[in-house]
């Protein structure tokens, strides 16, 4: 009996692995050569066979859309660790610069994505849930400690990154980009020298 389980739990371990081979391996090849770079060399740069890959991912779509859904789960997984690890403030702040480093890895993937998001409605919607809870459960702990102020919601955050990160194909974006981050998350914060309110004031009169 232990005999045939181990039978049948070493391919679904060895597929698994395989698997994820494939994924890490597409982000790379696709990152540096751009959507056409050719299946052939991920199979290659993954250790497996082209058989394996096509096993896997059936078409050039399914594995552009299977390593957005993995970079977006692990911007999730992220947050989660974030919680844990740093403060608030800090917590928001690396979760952002972590996304504007996930935009630069998927550039040469970019047209394809967009392409089967337009085409996988179901993509888009996945992609957008995940990253907006993310962000919010940081978000909330940053308010909750009056770090940051509270009239901005996680798609506020979402679509300054999305503006922030439009000029992607422009040499050093990256650069500023992570600069302006750090500007906007300052600008979020509520410092104990900022003027009191005009009711407050007239109060202490």
């Amino acid at each position: 009996m232990r005999q045939s389980e181990k039978s049948t739990r070493k391919p679904r371990a060895d597929a698994a692995r395989n698997r994820e081979r494939v994924l890490e391996a597409a982000k790379v090849v696709f990152s540096a050569g751009g959507a056409e770079a050719s299946l052939e060399a991920v199979a290659r740069a993954a250790g497996v066979g082209i058989g394996t890959l096509y096993r896997h991912f059936p078409t050039r779509e399914a594995l552009f859309e299977a390593v957005y859904r993995r970079e977006v789960q692990q911007l999730a997984d992220l947050a989660e660790q974030l919680k844990q690890e740093a403060q608030p403030v800090d917590a928001l702040r690396h979760w952002m610069r972590s996304n504007v480093k996930f935009v630069a890895t998927k550039k040469g993937m970019s047209a394809a994505l967009a392409l089967a998001a337009y085409k996988n409605s179901d993509l888009f919607s996945y992609s957008f849930d995940r990253l907006t809870r993310a962000v919010g459960g940081l978000l909330d702990r940053a308010i909750a400690t009056r770090e940051i102020r509270d009239d901005i919601t996680p798609e506020d955050l979402l679509r300054a990154l999305v503006g922030m990160c439009y000029m992607h194909d422009q040499p050093g974006w990256q650069i500023s980009v992570l600069r302006l981050v750090d500007v906007f998350i300052d600008g979020l914060r509520i410092r104990p020298d900022r003027p009191r309110s005009k009711t407050k004031q007239r109060k202490s009169q």
